[in-house]
């Protein structure tokens, strides 16, 4: 009799999942515009949470390190002291680097009128019987002033459109710094009151799930916590290392843009496997403008580094942090690179590392239900 009703159970809840997924079929586009609307009221909150997350493991690290003792003030103190940590940090790149940039963009248009006359020059030294080439390497001008009367004129003709533009950019702004701080009042909330949030998520939990699927649950929970945590501090620290060791290796050179170069590294370095060579093309191309010898020293300098930082630092600061193979970081890089772009490469490969360890361990169950021990297997 209870394996009739277990059968039942089991059949009524194929039927209902199959009218499920007939209807949304049938309303596809009903679904979507639900979909969407449900995702932008939750948006925030969704928002809050990441931050949440980012900010809980240099705050763990706080707490652990500095905030020894047990007070009712080490949460709101290590909570201050993450907070300045990260405000000075985007201070110094602000000013630091917005200073830079403008310095770059006004040699880089010194640079660029100096480099053009060296061009023809070489052109008309290698390609001198080739009229076609000529033709276009004598036409090539670069002049600021003409740049600016066309950027002028563009504006003068769309008056009308980029008012239109304006109005809706300035309300784009205004939704972004409301959802913005929505989601950091979360996040904050979620930060002072973590310990108790929790205790009341498990409760919710064990009230509607089985006592052996809740335990499950919050074991791929921990796991998930774990290795998205260990991730993002070893490819934030292996960032800020990489792009140290840039900045003093380009000073040692004498290449120009060392401190813009090493912060863009840094910064695109955060994206696995491809972000340091985002770095390099922006490093290459500000460095051609001033000198091509010196831009080819760039790029031997930026392979040499590469390999000491993928051979030596890699393995040993991001190390087993997400214990996946090569082949599956490859896999959930590109993968979720097509899904969600830059952040679905950060994201996939912790998430990759969860299924593959959980998809290990079950592998692991079944040869021992068969009593087949993994290291007898050749």
């Amino acid at each position: 009799m209870e394996f009739k009703k277990e059968t039942l159970k089991q059949i009524r809840g194929l039927i209902l999942f199959t009218a499920v997924v007939i209807v949304c079929l049938w309303k596809f586009d009903t679904v979507i515009a639900v979909l969407r609307f449900v995702l932008n009221v939750v948006y925030p909150f969704l928002l809050g949470g990441a931050i949440a997350f980012v900010l809980n493991v240099p705050m763990n690290f706080v707490e652990c390190h500095i905030c020894k003792t047990k007070t009712k003030y080490a949460r709101g103190i290590s909570l201050m002291v993450v907070l300045l940590g990260v405000a000075g940090i985007l201070a110094l790149v602000l000013f630091g680097l917005i200073p830079q940039l403008a310095d770059t963009f006004a040699n880089l248009g010194r640079s660029m009128q100096a480099f053009i006359p060296q061009v023809q020059e070489w052109a008309d030294h290698w390609f001198h019987n080739n009229k076609e080439i000529m033709s276009f390497v004598n036409n090539l001008e670069f002049d600021w002033n003409k740049i600016m009367d066309a950027g002028m004129q563009f504006l003068r003709n769309g008056a009308g459109s980029v008012l239109e533009s304006t109005i809706n950019t300035a309300k784009n702004i205004i939704g972004a710094l409301a959802t913005f701080f929505i989601a950091f009042v979360f996040a904050m909330y979620i930060l002072l009151q973590k310990e108790k949030l929790g205790r009341q998520a498990k409760k919710v939990l064990y009230a509607f799930v089985r006592k052996g699927r809740a335990e499950a649950t919050l074991e791929v929970l921990a796991l998930t916590y774990k290795t998205f945590s260990n991730f993002l501090t070893g490819q934030c620290v292996e960032a800020i290392i990489l792009g140290t060791m840039f900045v003093i290796a380009m000073t040692i050179f004498r290449l120009p843009y060392a401190l813009l170069t090493g912060i863009v590294i840094a910064f695109t370095a955060l994206i696995p496997i491809f972000g340091a060579f985002i770095g390099c093309v922006v490093g290459v191309f500000l460095i051609f403008m001033v000198s091509p010898f010196k831009a080819l020293v760039f790029i031997i300098l930026f392979l040499v580094l590469q390999q000491i930082e993928g051979n030596l630092i890699y393995p040993h600061v991001v190390g087993n942090s997400v214990g996946l193979p090569s082949i599956w970081v490859l896999a959930a890089v590109s993968v979720g690179g097509s899904l969600m772009g830059i952040v679905g490469m950060l994201i996939f490969i912790p998430l990759m590392s969860v299924v593959y360890a959980l998809f290990r361990e079950v592998v692991y169950i079944k040869l021992k239900q068969k009593n087949i021990y993994p290291q007898n297997i050749e």
